[in-house]
């Protein structure tokens, strides 16, 4: 491989692995918030009952 090719693979594989790092470290470290978590509630408005 080019000395190109291993620079552009070295940025990207470095790049994916930050991102990824970062993104574990904000899910671990952030405090319970359980007021936040929203889901979705799964009624259609043909299947909806009043």
């Amino acid at each position: 491989m080019t000395l190109g090719g291993w620079i552009i693979m070295i940025i990207s594989v470095g790049t994916v692995t930050t991102l990824f790092s970062w993104c574990l470290y904000k899910v671990l470290t952030t405090p319970e918030e359980k007021d936040k978590i929203h889901g979705f509630e799964m009624e259609t408005p043909d299947v909806k009952r009043d």
